[in-house]
């Protein structure tokens, strides 16, 4: 209980007894009061007109007091300590991983000691040094990536000694071997005051423990002993986390082992069922579908298979890319799979030309012995296209046949039933397309073959030309097709001709020759490689086509011009008459028409926009300029 001294009245000035001031600095003592609150009972009984006596004995139990209060709080704060240190070594024996169990030693040491930054070293045998591990606290990234050598600075000396070393003021402390780096780092962190331990396992030092302030501060007996008892936790801390880390490195290396053993067991069953499954398929009849549909059920991931030109037979092109050929190739050369990136190939050739290759891609590895049944698929399903590919041939050579008599022989009577047979209708629409080439003929008729069949046409070779028929009414876009994939297949240039081929049966020859004929204008025309019917030639295709459509050169040429002129009433065909008939002078053409300049300017931009901006060039201004004529005739024949 807190006591208040009296001042007494004026009419009794009495000094306060001894007990009565001994008394009052027991309940200064008992409530914890702060130093200058025992100053208190001397000022009031200075103020009560105490004799110098009592005041001496006053200020004796004061200071006694203040003796007694100083021992109550340093027992205090090594009560605090050391329950600190207690929940310290209990919080670390929790843990179980090494990082955190280094970072809380360095979090609970800047706690402990209230200083700015902590940070541990661990020693490295290999290279005679410790390095900086973990910091609580630090600014400098040069800081955290310091080493220091053995003996070198305050950190490197409690490393070689394991003796701990304390300094008010780094820089000033001549006990200490000073290197530039350790320097430089400590004073682009602000370090003043230092206080290292070592971390100690029986006799040898594993690294050393810091405390640091960015100002001067002399670190007393006391905290140098609760940072070394911090460090003694710490030590059997890391080293318990580190014999539970090894243990548990080996026994997860004995699972792995374990699962090894499980996963190739599993890999050789798998690769018994997949061999059994895939013998059965081919002595069923199944089909390359089939082959894949077992390896995705078997190993998982997406499956593609190409064919011998790199065309998917089953799955998608899109996860394709270079390297997946070139893997290919090697897995030829090899005989075996190859692995680029997650996608694992197999590829199989015949006389070293390629048949088919298996791109399997999956998220997980695939062992050896997995790698064995994605080989063993890719021969498989070489063995079915081989089979497929000699069915093909045979039937290529009946459709091959008929194509032949419609062409050379359309008076043979059963045309139209030998076509229904195989699956062709020749009342339909039609396309009949030409494609020149100077490639492999063999290749180049197998590709026809195969086009042919998928599509329910026709094909056959003569000499350097493939010619299909084939279900369709746009001849144009048909044969740039044709054109496209044939010199993909070919690696070199084909053009294709194309014309309608419906009607009777005879419009099938009378179509060939003017397919002919339109593959022969475009190489004429220097357009090797593409594609294209007699209507989209311009005035060419009036000279090949079969039909001599006037209206669809005058409408490819001059139609948006003649469209114009009929919507609005305006002069433009009859501009350009006199613009072309006075050689390209507007100033003729302006006093051809009597307008002016700017009139013959502004009416042959409308002619530019209507047409493209190319229709002055030699070519374009030739077809229009015949189109132009045509027109006139047109005109003034109205049955031409």
């Amino acid at each position: 209980m807190e006591r208040t001294l009296t001042t007494p009245s004026p009419k009794n000035t009495t000094a306060p007894k001894d007990t009565d001031g001994a008394r009052a600095y027991l309940d200064l003592l008992a409530r914890e009061a702060s130093a200058v609150e025992f100053e208190g009972p001397i000022l009031q009984a200075r103020a009560a007109g105490a004799d110098s006596a009592t005041l001496e004995e006053l200020e004796r139990a004061k200071v006694a007091a203040l003796q007694v209060r100083a021992v109550l709080r340093r027992r205090a704060k090594r009560e605090a300590e050391l329950s600190a240190l207690f929940d310290t070594a209990s919080d670390l024996a929790g843990l179980r991983d090494l990082d955190a169990v280094l970072e809380a030693i360095v979090h609970r040491a800047r706690q402990l000691l209230a200083t700015d930054i902590a940070y541990m070293t661990l020693n490295d045998p290999e290279r005679g040094d410790t390095y900086m591990r973990v910091t609580d606290g630090s600014i400098s990234a040069s800081f955290r990536r310091l080493r220091l050598p053995m003996g070198a600075g305050l950190g490197g000396l409690v490393a070689q000694s394991g003796t701990p070393y304390n300094t008010a003021d780094y820089f000033a402390d001549p006990r200490f071997r000073h290197t530039s780096t350790i320097d430089v780092a400590v004073h682009e962190e602000g370090l003043v005051a230092i206080l290292g331990v070592p971390l100690r396992l029986g006799t040898q030092v594993i690294g050393v423990l810091f405390a640091a302030n960015r100002s001067a501060r002399p670190f007393a007996q006391e905290e140098v002993a609760l940072l070394c008892s911090l460090a003694a936790h710490a030590a059997v801390a890391i080293d318990t986390a580190r014999l539970l880390q090894e243990t548990r490195a080996a026994l997860a290396e004995l699972s792995e082992a374990n699962t090894l053993i499980r996963a190739h067991s599993e890999s050789i069953e798998r690769a018994a069922d997949a061999h059994d499954r895939m013998t059965g398929l081919v002595l069923r009849g199944g089909g390359v579908e089939d082959v894949a549909a077992v390896v995705t059920e078997v190993l998982g991931g997406r499956l593609t298979v190409l064919d011998d030109v790199g065309r998917p037979l089953v799955g998608e092109s899109g996860d394709l890319d270079t390297g997946v050929f070139d893997a290919a190739q090697s897995s030829r050369a090899l005989g075996r799979t190859v692995k680029r990136g997650d996608a694992y190939v197999a590829s199989v050739d015949v006389g070293a030309a390629p048949l088919c290759t298996l791109v399997l891609r999956t998220d997980r590895p695939v062992s050896d012995t997995d790698q064995r049944i994605l080989e063993r698929a890719a021969i498989v399903t070489a063995l079915l296209l081989l089979f497929r590919r000699s069915v093909a041939e045979a039937e290529g050579r009946v459709r091959g046949e008929l194509l032949d008599d419609l062409v050379s022989r359309p008076e043979l009577r059963g045309l139209h039933d030998r076509a229904r047979r195989l699956g062709v209708d020749l009342d339909t629409p039609h396309v009949l397309v030409v494609a020149r080439h100077d490639g492999q003929r063999e290749r180049g008729a197998f590709w026809a073959s195969s086009q042919a069949t998928l599509a329910h046409g026709l094909a056959t070779t003569r000499g350097d030309e493939v010619v299909l028929l084939l279900p369709g009414d746009r001849p144009g876009a048909l044969a740039r097709r044709v054109a496209a994939e044939l010199s993909a297949s070919l690696g070199r240039p084909a053009t294709a001709g194309a014309a309608p081929a419906s009607g009777p049966v005879t419009a099938v020859a009378a179509a060939y020759s003017e397919a002919r004929r339109c593959a022969g204008a475009l190489v004429a025309l220097g357009r090797t490689g593409d594609g294209a019917s007699a209507e989209e030639l311009g005035f060419v295709g009036l000279l090949v086509g079969e039909r001599r459509e006037v209206s669809g050169f005058l409408s490819s040429a001059l139609g948006p011009v003649l469209d114009y002129d009929a919507r609005r009433g305006t002069a433009l065909v009859k501009t350009l008459n006199a613009y072309f008939g006075t050689g390209g002078s507007l100033s003729r053409t302006a006093e051809a028409l009597h307008i002016h300049v700017n009139t013959v300017t502004q009416r042959l931009d409308r002619v530019g926009q209507l047409l493209g901006a190319d229709w002055q060039e030699p070519e374009r201004a030739l077809e229009i300029q015949l189109a132009l004529r045509l027109h006139r005739l047109r005109t003034h024949m109205p049955d031409a």
